[in-house]
């Protein structure tokens, strides 16, 4: 059985050749863990990359019960970049699998090493978490959240709480320079 495969693409021409090629190796992903349902294949060109080995991006998600992957792989030709996508797409469904299916060759669950963990002589955790931070957080808005993180230098992301929508989110700068907002919801 095939999954689903859905392609996606940003300046390029989805060409017979490519479709093909796109559906013949996504679509068996299911081979190596049959939880896949569904594919989703972006393909993408960036004109103004500073490399020519950057302009062509393959970005490859996969959904089911229990699985969310995702594999990114920038390269020359479109074609070579979805190739070396697919083919890390595979490691880490054999990583997951690893994870999910064999078991930990201890024979003690996660549970189990999670107590561990906890040390309940001194009610600390142990090493696992190098730092623990605390701070107090006063709302603020969108456009103030982007000022503290630029005025704190933060450069990657910056949580804070929203005054507008009562929730958590967190500000974080993309690859092209722009920024995004991540809204959680309670599933």
């Amino acid at each position: 059985m095939t999954n689903k495969v859905e392609i996606q693409t940003v300046n390029i021409r989805l060409t017979e050749k490519i479709e093909e090629h796109v559906n013949k190796k996504a679509g068996n992903l299911d081979h190596y863990l049959p939880a896949i349902d569904e594919a989703r294949v972006q393909l993408s060109h960036y004109k103004a990359a500073r490399d020519a080995k950057d302009r062509n991006v393959a970005e490859i998600m996969v959904y089911g019960k229990g699985v969310t992957l995702r594999s990114e792989v920038r390269a020359d030709e479109v074609l070579s970049a979805f190739d070396a996508a697919y083919d890390n797409m595979q490691r880490q469904i054999e990583r997951h699998k690893g994870k999910h299916y064999r078991g930990r060759g201890d024979g003690k669950s996660a549970a189990e090493v999670a107590e561990e963990i906890f040390d309940e002589d001194t009610g600390e955790l142990s090493p696992l978490f190098a730092k623990r931070k605390k701070f107090t957080m006063y709302p603020m808005t969108e456009d103030e959240a982007l000022v503290q993180m630029r005025d704190l230098g933060h450069d990657n992301f910056f949580i804070f709480y929203n005054a507008e929508t009562g929730k958590m989110n967190v500000l974080y700068r993309r690859r092209n320079g722009s920024y995004g907002l991540i809204e959680p919801e309670l599933g």
